[in-house]
């Protein structure tokens, strides 16, 4: 496939630079807590969080510190298995085409998808975590009022800040490209029809 998309298409690489990635998600994870913490505290203002918070950890700050390292871990697993079966659904190999692994250097985990995909089918890929970790978590918090459940939407609606900087490379280009997977960078390659 690659052989044919060298021949037929050209080839542009794009990437994202990690350590703005991780900038931006600072200032996302700023924004992300008013647009989802002003409607939940509107809506169940008369909660006590500092006994919720209390109640449900009973003052042990090492339980504490271990269910929020098991969740975070969980999720962070959570968030690259699912652009990995997302990709999947477009592939000719299914699975066998993704690849996880861990850029060392700024232990960011990735998913990596060795066939290439229309930028559409690749942008709902790499869009596909946030909205299972982070936009349908909070919808559910600010209906049921569960604290934790938004503080978890928080975080892995920032986590997806380097998705979000990926998704925004890409939304300007022609539906019909190509996007391959940079094997070891933050970022892809667009190959355009000539």
């Amino acid at each position: 496939m690659e052989q044919y998309l060298s021949e037929n298409y050209t080839k542009e690489m794009r990437t994202i630079n990690l350590y703005w990635a991780n900038i931006v998600a600072l200032f996302l994870m700023i924004f992300i807590i008013l647009i989802y913490g002003i409607p939940f505290y509107l809506l169940w203002n008369k909660q006590d969080y500092i006994a919720i918070f209390k109640d449900a950890f009973g003052g042990s700050y090492i339980y504490t510190s271990a269910l929020i390292f098991f969740v975070m871990t969980l999720g962070i697993i959570l968030h690259e298995l699912i652009h990995g079966i997302t990709f999947s659904f477009y592939t000719k190999y299914g699975f066998k085409s993704i690849k996880f692994g861990i850029i060392a250097k700024m232990l960011t985990p990735y998913c990596h998808c060795k066939e290439p995909l229309k930028v559409k089918q690749y942008m709902i890929g790499a869009f596909m975590p946030a909205i299972i970790l982070g936009f349908l978590p909070a919808i559910i918090a600010l209906i049921t009022g569960n604290l934790f459940l938004l503080i978890f939407a928080i975080f892995f609606t920032g986590s997806a800040a380097g998705d979000f900087l990926i998704i925004q490379l890409l939304w300007k280009e022609d539906k019909d490209s190509m996007v391959l997977d940079h094997p070891s960078e933050a970022g892809c390659y667009i190959y355009k029809k000539i």
